[in-house]
Order: structure tokens, then sequence, then C-alpha cells
């Protein structure tokens, strides 16, 4: 076990900026346990958790296992103290609504982890469905060739080993609701996780990502946004995003890939960062139509 303490900025949110690594309360890889943020991780020394929690003006963060030295040197950048604002209060000046969220969460940081296939894991299953669904696959395939992480949380897993997932037919994820197109997608991008854990940046990466079939930008976003702490990465083909920046930016409540990036285009450099402060304040576009309904491959 080893410790260190961190020195966050004046109005720093530990649990608005961490609680982002996780899928929901119940991630198997991310959890608060007892006022702390619990993240389990393979390491290039091994596998290992980290454990952050607030402690006054100071953010206490504890390794374990074998990849412990390795969190604790990156648990900075993990609790997103590593982001850089540099000019995000003058682009968010150019619009309302951006300047007020940029005021209410200021305390909001980007994380950045260093790993790229156990967010890749995730944002696959989040193609195209429901979270529900999403989080069924995710949380099941977790489980199912998952390992315990190190550290006092029984319940803490570490994310499957790439390899294991390569070599995983794909109807082992059938029963998790996954069906063969995303089965395959995940075990492709598992057989090639070394070249992507080896890229420099968010463009090298976001290259070789989309560069694989069934990885498209919305998937390469989602991770390098989290990998890389890029926080200029936008989901594009995302299902409400652009009808979220259509409405909040230009009061229109429908917008596509086009309308909500040019509507973001002043803020280049932030513009991902703009699309989670409208996420996390819910401005979100009026619905005019039934939510989707998850769905069950299991039987199928």
């Amino acid at each position: 076990m080893l410790t260190r303490r961190l020195r966050p900025p004046e109005g720093y949110h530990l649990a608005g900026t961490v609680g982002r690594l996780a899928m929901n309360r119940h991630d198997p890889c991310a959890r608060a346990v007892d006022g702390a943020f619990w993240w389990a991780t393979p390491t290039p020394d091994g596998p290992a958790s980290l454990a952050l929690r607030g402690d006054g003006a100071e953010v206490v963060a504890t390794g374990y296992g074998p990849g412990a030295a390795w969190v604790i040197e990156h648990a900075d950048a993990v609790a997103g103290l590593r982001d850089d604002l540099t000019g995000f209060a003058e682009l968010a000046a150019a619009h309302p609504v951006v300047a007020e969220l940029a005021r209410t969460h200021r305390g909001l940081r980007f994380p950045t982890t260093g790993q790229v296939f156990p967010r890749l894991l995730r944002a696959i299953f989040e193609q195209k469905v429901t979270g529900i669904e999403a989080y069924r696959a995710y949380a099941a395939t977790v489980r199912r060739f998952g390992t315990p992480a190190p550290g006092p949380v029984a319940a803490l897993r570490l994310p499957p080993a790439p390899a294991v997932i390569a070599a995983a037919p794909y109807w082992e994820f059938h029963p998790f609701g996954v069906e063969q197109r995303r089965a395959d997608t995940v075990r492709r991008a598992a057989a090639l996780a070394a070249r992507l854990e080896a890229c420099a940046d968010a463009a090298e990466a976001t290259r070789r990502l989309t560069a694989i079939p069934g990885i498209g930008p919305w998937t390469a976003a989602e991770v390098v946004r989290t990998a890389y702490g890029d926080a200029d990465a936008v989901s594009v083909g995302d299902y409400h995003i652009p009808n979220m920046v259509a409405w909040a930016l230009a009061g229109e409540a429908r917008g596509d890939d086009a309308r909500m990036l040019a509507l973001l285009e002043p803020f280049t450099g932030h513009r991902g960062r703009v699309c989670v402060l409208l996420e996390v304040a819910g401005r979100h576009a009026p619905r005019f139509g039934p939510r989707l309904a998850p769905r069950s491959f299991a039987k199928f």
C-alpha cells in the first residue's frame, strides 16, 4: 500500500470529477465506497486499485497491488488535476449559457487514466443501445472475464485482460445481450490493445481506433476523453448530444452533427468540455417521442 497527498485547486469537486470514470454507482471497476472513490486498473507493473478520498483541502490517494506505485504516480491525472483549463474562461464568455456553466461547475475536471482498452470495452458496449443494455453487457463481461482487484473492497474487479477477450468466441457475449456485431468489434479491439495503449496522444489513438472495423468517431471520442483527458473530443454520431447542444446554445429543439459542430466551433479546444457541462447541468432538449426500450438477445 502506498499513499500520496494531492493539493487540488480551490473549488475542486472530487466526486463530480472522478465519478465520470464509473458507468454508474454499481460499476464493478470504479465506485464510491465509504466516502472514497475506488478505481481498479491494469498497469505496466501489474494490477492495481486506487482510492481517492477528500481530506479537508487535500485529496489522499492510496494505491494497492503490484501496480500501486504506477497508480500513485498517476493519481493526480486520474483525479483530473492535470486537466488544462487555459483559455476556457475566455472562450466560455462568448455564450451566456456556457459562461454560466463554467462558473457553476468550475470544480469539475477531466480525468486522464492513461488506459485505452478498459474504456474502449465499455464504449463498444454502449454503441446504439440504451444505457441499461450497455451497463448489463459491460458489468456481465467484467464479472465473467475480470478478476478481483487488489485492496480491501471485495466487490471491486479489474477490467478483463485484452488477451482473454480476444480469445473468447463471440457467442460467449450473447447471454449478456451483445449481438455478434459488437462482440466481434470488442474482440478485434482486444487483439489490437497493445498497439492502442502505445499511442502517444489522443490524435494518434483516434486514428488507430477508427481504423478498426466497428469503431467510429463516437466510440473514439468517448475513449480519448477519458484515457487522454481530451477536452476537445466531441462524440459525433450520438443520439442525444446534437439536440442538447442545439437546444442549449441556439434554442433549437433538434440539431444534427453538422449543426452541433458549428455551434461548438467557437469553443475549439474545449468542445467536449462544453458538452459535458451541458450534460451535467441537465440542459437536455425536449423529448417528443417514446424512449427506446431495452432489448435482449440472450434467448435468440
